[in-house]
């Protein structure tokens, strides 16, 4: 079965349920303050699982089916059917567990910080997705089309611009974690990759 179809489901469920639920919400959302003093650190992965709400919810779950299932597909036939499957595994929970684990860091000691979603992991997924994809056209704002590898770069520049910013409800830091994380993991599973990678950025310029 599809690792991006169980992915989908159980943040499916597990945000279902929190929608419902007050209170498992707050049991399972990514809290620094709390981690540290109640050494609850298994909120740095069940913080990845659970959304604010449903917007946000699809919105990341349109993302990973997106770019997910064809890298699931490109992990399988470069590393075989069950290894393949279990490093797309790693590669989704590594970048997010990094992504909170930095947000950590930045905010263990304030109380006023939480934050919920799977936006780290998708980041992961779509660098990683990058690698092998590198001049795939996408739609900057939904409108305007622009080479992956380009839409990447920016992508982190407006990150950590903005995490350095630090205002709003959006955890940009963790956006630009999960994204890094998730290229430098596919290239440690296979560093061939990164030639590949660079060879295919090489290819447009003759």
């Amino acid at each position: 079965m599809s690792a991006t179809i169980i992915l989908i489901a159980i943040n499916i469920l597990v945000s279902y349920q929190a929608f419902q639920k007050q209170d498992l919400l707050e049991k399972l959302k990514h809290w620094p303050y709390i981690e540290k003093r109640g050494k609850e650190f298994y909120r740095l992965i069940t913080g990845t699982f659970v959304h604010g709400d449903m917007m946000h919810l699809i919105f990341n779950m349109y993302a990973l089916y997106t770019f997910g299932s064809i890298l699931e597909n490109q992990f399988v036939e470069v590393f075989g059917g069950t290894a393949g499957r279990m490093n797309y595994l790693l590669v989704y929970l590594i970048s997010g567990i990094v992504a909170n684990m930095m947000t950590y860091h930045n905010n263990q000691d304030n109380g006023s910080f939480a934050s919920v979603g799977a936006s780290g992991s998708v980041s992961g997924i779509m660098f990683a997705f990058i690698i092998f994809y590198p001049w795939v056209e996408l739609l900057l704002f939904f409108i305007i089309p622009i080479p992956g590898v380009i839409a990447s770069v920016l992508y982190l520049v407006y990150s950590s611009y903005a995490a350095k910013k630090g205002h709003g409800m959006i955890d940009h830091s963790a956006h630009f974690w999960g994204a890094v994380t998730g290229f430098v993991i596919t290239i440690l599973f296979k560093p061939a990759l990164f030639t590949f990678f660079t060879e295919q950025i090489m290819s447009k310029f003759g």
